[in-house]
């Protein structure tokens, strides 16, 4: 058992990561930060527990056991800028959403700090990401990466206003088939649950998208951000609410099989 994830191996052609699901920060890098890091408050909360029923369907299933607060998993490791012209926040964070330090005074990493979290944390996570999807091909000639995220459903550091429930990205359509594009964008977008959503807006996927879909070899890759007025208390102490994640869990089963259908679609053409 790998002690920086936990990857558990279905028989689909799907692969499903939560980068931001994390919550553990070693002891020593802890007393490093501020109390209101500590409370980690840009986590994906429980997102991970939001999708459990994925487990059933078949996906393989990618979590990571850090915050990123310690690596963002979701971000290059050469530190390229996400989205040029926005405010972003990097592979080693500094400031929270809301533009609190993240560190004391004196106590933000080195570039020898970085380069070690890139190499004891990023790497590891997505050297499995790229030997599970290698197996998938193998055996389907096809692969999924469905990116699974949340936000606080309003953050203006990063937008104005209240953010969409459903974001899906696609990076613009460069990560996955149009098809399949189109057949997830009509699983949100019918509303019978009576969800928002859009497809490559504020949030058109991020590293693991762009750097894993690649269409003319097999495997696609789509992003869902969803708003966590959802499914959870977006307030300290950030609980999950089952009421929430209940009725919004049927839309999240739709997209998911949405993912399968194709994708078996593919493997039978």
């Amino acid at each position: 058992m790998s002690a920086v994830f936990s990857l558990v191996t279905g028989t689909a052609p799907l692969l499903i990561s939560f980068p931001h699901d994390g919550t553990e920060i070693p002891d020593d890098l802890e007393q490093r930060m501020t109390p209101e890091a500590r409370r980690r408050p840009d986590t994906d909360w429980h997102v991970a527990r939001l999708y459990e029923l994925v487990g059933a369907l078949g996906a393989s299933v990618l979590t990571p056991r850090h915050s990123r607060y310690v690596v963002d998993l979701n971000r290059s490791p050469t530190g390229a800028v996400l989205y040029p012209g926005a405010d972003n926040t990097g592979l080693v964070p500094t400031s929270t959403f809301a533009g609190d330090p993240i560190y004391l005074p004196g106590q933000e990493p080195s570039d020898d700090e970085v380069i070690a979290r890139i190499e004891a944390y990023h790497q590891p996570y997505h050297q499995a990401i790229e030997s599970e999807l290698a197996r998938l091909v193998g055996a389907h000639g096809v692969a999924i990466v469905f990116d699974a995220h949340s936000i606080r459903s309003e953050v203006p550091r990063f937008f104005e206003g209240r953010l969409p429930d459903l974001n899906l990205g696609t990076a613009s359509g460069a990560s996955a088939d149009p098809g399949l594009a189109d057949r997830l964008e009509r699983v949100l977008s019918d509303n019978r649950d009576g969800y928002s959503s859009v497809r490559d807006g504020r949030f058109k996927g991020g590293y693991i998208t762009r750097h894993y879909g690649r269409p003319a070899q097999g495997v696609h890759a789509v992003q869902l951000e969803l708003s966590q007025r959802t499914y959870m208390h977006e307030a300290p102490p950030f609980a999950f609410d089952e009421a929430r994640a209940n009725r919004l869990r049927p839309t999240l089963r739709r997209f998911v099989l949405a993912l399968l259908a194709w994708a078996g679609e593919q493997e039978r053409a």
